[in-house]
């Protein structure tokens, strides 16, 4: 670890003593917590928490439309929310002790499908996935509420979605680092073919790791699904920052897809 050499004086009873201080030039990797529609930061806390004992720097946020800002839940749009996302993003990589090029972002759901588009606008290193959700490109600008009513969602996310037809899905395609994508098994809202069509999107990713919870629903209501998702995010985190530190990009060696 390479680091910065100040020499200095220490004032002592009769005169002084020469000093040398060496400070370390380190900087250490974010991480940026996205919580799903009607969710809010409160429920990544404790993974944040983990992150940090690991050494990095971590932020949870409410977007638009949730916590204190819930009256606003009707007419909040995706662009509200995804400006709310970059804000976030900018403010985490403008904290001193970041190493810009080492940003992770991790969202469920609607905040996945945020996350995954925040990889065309801002530099993101690690993407993690939970259920990450799918919407069409069509009504940008129309309240996110309101996409459930004027869009046929359900049958939406019955069919595999080709990367081209789907803003998310182009991002996910030109994603070129370490993607954690976790699936829940009996998720009624997020169905396997959302998930098959970001796993064809992620052709270009550094490395791929796919894991299904078993037992699991969609909002992971039971304390056994919160603690196999806390434990996969944050070992799936340690994996990344160990490589980092070892001087390797943050994946396998052999930078398979598992």
């Amino acid at each position: 670890m390479t680091a910065d050499r100040y020499r200095l004086q220490i004032k002592v009873e009769k005169g002084h003593l020469d000093g040398t201080m060496l400070v370390p030039k380190a900087t250490v990797p974010g991480v940026l917590f996205v919580h799903g529609w009607g969710g809010s930061q409160e429920q990544y806390l404790e993974r944040a928490r983990q992150a940090t004992a690991m050494g990095c720097v971590c932020l949870t946020f409410d977007l638009t439309g949730h916590a204190r800002t819930r009256s606003e839940q009707q007419t909040v749009t995706r662009e509200t929310n995804l400006n709310d996302l970059i804000a976030a993003y900018d403010t985490l990589v403008g904290h001193p002790l970041i190493d810009r090029n080492s940003i992770a972002v991790i969202g469920s759901s609607y905040g996945g499908y945020l996350a995954t588009i925040l990889t065309e606008l801002r530099p993101v290193r690690w993407l993690g996935l939970r259920v990450p959700a799918l919407y069409l490109d069509d009504g940008w600008a129309t309240p996110k509420r309101a996409l459930h009513v004027e869009h046929d969602l359900v049958e939406y996310r019955k069919r595999i979605v080709p990367a081209t037809e789907n803003r998310a899905l182009r991002a996910a395609a030109n994603f070129n680092g370490d993607v954690l994508l976790v699936e829940s098994e009996h998720d009624q809202i997020v169905p396997h073919t959302v998930i098959a069509s970001y796993l064809q999107a992620f052709l270009c990713a550094h490395s791929l790791t796919y894991r299904v919870i078993e037992g699991a629903d969609h909002g992971l209501s039971d304390d056994g699904s919160q603690r196999a998702y806390t434990a996969l995010v944050v070992n799936w985190l340690a994996e990344m920052v160990a490589g980092l530190r070892a001087g390797s990009r943050g994946a396998a060696p052999d930078h398979t897809r598992t």
